[in-house]
């Protein structure tokens, strides 16, 4: 018998309200995914960290069992999938489970299939293949969605650096970014051969990498999804990009704003028929599903420019998945869920991104991901718990009661904080503390760390301890778990 096609929102909300078949996100924490169990029937979070101390519904963890250093999101997966613990539970649960990822590889996919789950993601390798920095350069071209001035080479030393800087006429005065990477670990700022030889090791022998001319520019961030109808876009989102109150790495990501007003209304408009028109693209390439965009916005021209894509979720979702024009129609990553279930769909793309391009479906939050930034190692002792926080009229915060939600907070005198790091867990420089979420801006309009943000980042620091190291430390972790 033939599936019944949805023809709209209400249908397509009423379809995921009955779901029947396990969906599992499996990660590091439910960061990204948060609160989409409350749109999904049987929709489970499977996490290596716990986030709640047991206390959320939906959220499985299991016990920690012996395992070699975790080098990457994809080897805490993989270590999660072949857990006795996770396997029983979700064979308990029924049969054919979905799985979803904020990251994955063949081995993680390998493993899905052991335990007779389908990935609602694109293949492993064509993830790969269009996540690559010089890939998406290529992408964007075809789709006529232009980079910052770039040229993309083997750099043999800084002599050669120079040489082609000068045949691509974008001065020195550089941004050079390897094929993978991200919060600013493989992004360096070249102006001297002082500059270069800092970075040497991480640019030669490299392959690949993109140079690109250095703009005075504003970051934003948009997410969209790639459907058998068409690109559905999310909201323009501006970035916070590079604060020392929250992060180590010199133009790592560290948190979003969404906000009505961020960009002027031509620049919006730019942006989401870009991102539409490299979505169109992907489709083309055989992507299909959940996708984000950085694009650099110059500050004195109002140009845009692609920065780079991300084939996945990111730790912009929970921000695109809890905007105004969500709760109005559905959340963006439903549509991803859509797109994989197999059930028939007929919906008018053109009018729904209309709607979602209106200002009145975008409220103001903003989120801050507060990183371990001092170069020291420790083991934490005192760790504040998930939940909601209140800053007093001294500008000191205290917690105020637990919840799994950041609807939860009532006011821009309150925030939701996600504790990552719990006592006993190691302290290093760029380890990933937690998130805070609040109401209303986190920057200022000239796009400065907003004095009420330095208060709320101090706040939850201080409510750390820790002890120093009894013996040698552990190495660095070299990715990020959002």
């Amino acid at each position: 018998m033939a599936k019944k096609k949805l023809k709209n929102i209400s249908e397509i909300r009423r379809y995921f309200h009955r779901n029947e078949a396990p969906i599992y996100f499996i990660s590091a924490t439910n960061f990204n995914l948060l609160g989409l169990d409350e749109w999904v029937r049987n929709f489970k979070y499977i996490n290596y960290l716990d986030c709640y101390d047991g206390k959320h519904p939906n959220v499985f963890c299991p016990s920690e069992q012996p395992h070699a250093e975790f080098q990457s999101i994809e080897d805490i997966n993989n270590y999660l999938l072949q857990h006795k613990e996770v396997i029983d539970w979700v064979k308990k649960r029924g049969p054919k489970p979905k799985f979803v990822f904020l990251m994955f590889d063949e081995q993680t996919e390998k493993l899905a299939k052991e335990l007779g789950a389908e990935v609602w993601f694109p293949k492993a390798k064509l993830r790969t293949r269009v996540d690559n920095k010089i890939e998406t350069v290529r992408i964007g071209n075809k789709a006529g969605v232009p980079s910052v001035p770039n040229t993309l080479a083997v750099v043999k030393d800084y002599k050669h650096l120079c040489e082609l800087t000068e045949k691509a006429k974008i001065g020195n005065d550089l941004v050079l970014q390897s094929a993978f990477g991200d919060s600013g670990h493989t992004t360096f700022f070249i102006k001297s051969e002082a500059d270069f030889r800092r970075h040497e090791h991480e640019i030669v022998g490299q392959g690949e990498i993109k140079v690109m001319k250095r703009i005075n520019c504003r970051g934003s961030a948009i997410e969209a999804c790639a459907t058998k109808q068409g690109t559905i876009v999310g909201p323009l989102m501006t970035e916070l990009v590079g604060f020392p109150e929250l992060t180590p790495y010199r133009g790592g990501w560290c948190g979003n704003e969404i906000f009505s007003t961020a960009f002027p209304p031509k620049v919006r408009q730019k942006a989401r028929k870009l991102t539409f028109a490299f979505g169109e693209q992907l489709r083309k390439e055989g992507y299909r599903g959940y996708f984000e965009l950085d694009f650099l916005i110059e500050q004195k021209t109002g140009e845009i420019y692609l920065g780079e894509l991300n084939p996945r979720i990111t730790g912009a979702s929970s921000m695109t998945n809890h905007a105004a024009f969500a709760h109005a129609d559905a959340p963006l990553f439903l549509f991803h869920l859509l797109e994989f279930s197999g059930q028939p769909f007929d919906l008018d793309i053109e009018e729904l991104n209309a709607r979602w391009a209106d200002p009145n479906m975008i409220d103001s939050w903003s989120q801050m991901v507060i990183k371990h930034t001092e170069d020291s190692v420790d083991i934490i002792t005192q760790a504040p718990e998930t939940g909601i926080y209140r800053m007093l009229s001294d500008g000191s915060v205290v917690f105020d009661r637990f919840d799994y939600h950041r609807r939860a907070v009532e006011s821009e005198k309150e925030a939701f904080f996600l504790r990552i790091l719990k006592p006993g867990d190691y302290r290093y420089e760029g380890a990933d503390l937690g998130i805070l979420v609040t109401r209303g801006r986190s920057m200022t309009d000239s796009f400065k760390l907003a004095d009420r943000s330095k208060k709320w980042i101090k706040g939850i620091k201080s409510a750390f301890s820790a002890r120093p190291l009894p013996a040698a430390a552990p190495s660095e972790h070299a990715f990020k778990i959002l």
